[in-house]
């Protein structure tokens, strides 16, 4: 090797060692407004350019050559990985096996999954459809944890706008699996009337992967607006949820789950909203709103459609840095 080329490869090793490290990982759902990322090796490179600590990825492939190449890079930079899947429906074919096959295979800390992509006020227009929902959602989990319990890795479950904390926690205590926990997202439960610290506290201890965020709120006319904000900006105490997962969970990794967007319209004074909460009284309600006016007064929630692209693209990026930057000054994650 020449003098020059050393020059050259030092000087690369330290540009790509620039920014400082941090214990927090970030989830590619922290870019789904602009970046969008599609391959896994490229965002685990990206996430290591930002100081991240790891990352939670949908498998982009399933090819042997790339899940040994994506571990070895993840080993190289000593970064974790946790992998995003779909729960198995009836007759998938062997797909969800696969990816949890590849998933191990690739190292991974844990698979992250959801019952529910979307909402489930907005999805739902009856206690009926609700309940077909939870019959179906058991049997994807009664299907996917022998598989779990094959390759011996984790299931997290995302609290994703979807079961209550207390019916999280009875979905958790039922099936009562080491391979089952949570994906314990910090903000989501607002939307269903929820205290957020309340919902950490009582998830922390099943926690196997996370999504870390801060929350804005304030009302609007059918109920109030819910925001995920930088660290720090919002309205969570965010030290406390960490310490209180670290405390529970101490083996489970922060991920950041920082979306740039609008916020999203939680309209709890409608009777949609109710079709299936029959057991939630009117002090979740009174309680979010008191918590939605109180915080008007300090918080001015995002809005960002406005935008052109590129400086929403920005902003996306300018987000994600600032919460790493946050997560290593302010909650001992450095």
């Amino acid at each position: 090797m020449t003098r020059r080329t050393l020059l050259v490869s030092a000087t690369a090793a330290a540009a790509i060692n620039a920014a400082p490290r941090s214990q927090m990982g970030i989830a590619t759902t922290s870019y789904m407004t602009a970046r969008r990322p599609r391959d896994t090796y490229e965002f685990l490179e990206h996430a290591h350019e930002l100081g991240a600590a790891g990352i939670q990825a949908a498998l982009s492939s399933l090819e042997p050559a790339y899940v040994k190449k994506l571990r070895s890079r993840a080993e190289q930079l000593s970064m974790y990985i946790e992998i995003m899947a779909a729960l198995p429906k009836q007759n998938d074919g062997g797909e969800f096996e696969r990816t949890v096959a590849a998933s191990k295979e690739a190292g991974a800390l844990a698979v992250r999954t959801a019952a529910l992509g979307g909402r489930r006020y907005e999805t739902f227009a009856s206690l009926q459809a609700w309940r077909e929902f939870v019959t179906d959602s058991m049997a994807r989990i009664d299907r996917a944890l022998p598989v779990m319990e094959k390759h011996n890795l984790p299931l997290a479950l995302e609290n994703h706008k979807d079961w209550t904390t207390d019916e999280m926690v009875s979905l958790l205590k039922q099936r009562s699996s080491e391979h089952l926990g949570v994906c314990l997202d910090t903000g989501n439960n607002i939307s269903l009337l929820d205290d957020a610290m309340s919902t950490v506290e009582a998830l922390a201890p099943f926690a196997r992967s996370t999504h870390i965020k801060d929350m804005g709120i304030r009302p609007y006319e059918d109920g109030f607006l819910l925001s995920e904000m930088p660290l720090g900006e919002g309205m969570l105490d965010m030290r406390r949820i960490v310490e209180t997962i670290r405390r529970a969970s101490p083996h489970t990794r922060m991920t950041l789950e920082m979306i740039t967007r609008n916020p999203l319209r939680v309209p709890c004074l409608t009777d949609r909203y109710w079709a299936t909460f029959p057991h939630r009284s009117g002090l979740y309600l009174a309680r979010t709103l008191r918590l939605a006016a109180e915080q008007t007064k300090r918080l001015a929630l995002p809005t960002v459609d406005h935008l052109p692209k590129e400086a929403l693209y920005r902003l996306e990026e300018d987000n994600v840095k600032q919460c790493l930057h946050y997560a290593r000054e302010r909650l001992d994650l450095a």
